[in-house]
């Protein structure tokens, strides 16, 4: 029975952190970003690796200041490393730690772009486009290589906005947003 409940509790975790991210999807971005808030005090800085690289990799898209934007994607990145293919496995049969990185690096890439911070941009897109390759062929991956050849085009052909004295905001031609598609915990 206590074997029941441990593996009941991440899966409880993770529906919780689900429930927030629809929250923000469906447009209630405040209280998305303190339903995250919650289950952060939940987890902890030292609680599960899984549930603490969802919920930082999700609270990243609720923050108003690129700032707090990459201090949650880095939060994601360092729980992302302690990960292990077991663990992120045990609940998602078709997932791999290193399926997270593209994204993660990415994010990253996004926030220093934001930040006016273009080599730490470079080195992080560069890290993203080395680690595409774990990305299945799929709808996700599509996206995620897509929002990767957009930044690298932005970065290569505008430069970034605090360097140029453009826009604050690092948005494609369009107007959609260069960060890579969030897939669905």
């Amino acid at each position: 029975m206590a074997e029941q409940q441990e593996q009941a509790a991440p899966d409880a975790m993770m529906t919780r952190i689900g429930q927030a991210v629809m929250l923000h999807h469906a447009g209630d971005r405040e209280e998305a970003r303190g339903r995250f808030l919650d289950l952060w005090g939940e987890i902890g800085d030292g609680g599960d690796a899984l549930h603490r690289c969802t919920l930082a990799h999700y609270m990243a898209d609720t923050q108003d200041d690129p700032a707090d934007e990459l201090a949650w994607d880095l939060r994601a990145l360092s729980a992302a490393e302690e990960l292990t293919d077991g663990r992120v496995a045990a609940p998602h049969q078709s997932l791999a730690v290193r399926a997270f990185y593209p994204s993660l690096h990415l994010n990253l890439a996004a926030d220093y772009a934001k930040l006016g911070r273009a080599e730490a941009a470079r080195t992080h897109l560069r890290r993203a486009r080395g680690a595409a390759g774990a990305l299945a062929d799929d709808r996700y991956g599509d996206g995620v290589r897509a929002a990767i050849g957009r930044l690298e085009l932005r970065l290569q052909d505008s430069g970034i906005a605090a360097e140029t004295g453009g826009s604050d905001r690092f948005d494609g031609p369009g107007g959609e947003t260069l960060g890579p598609p969030r897939q669905r915990p």
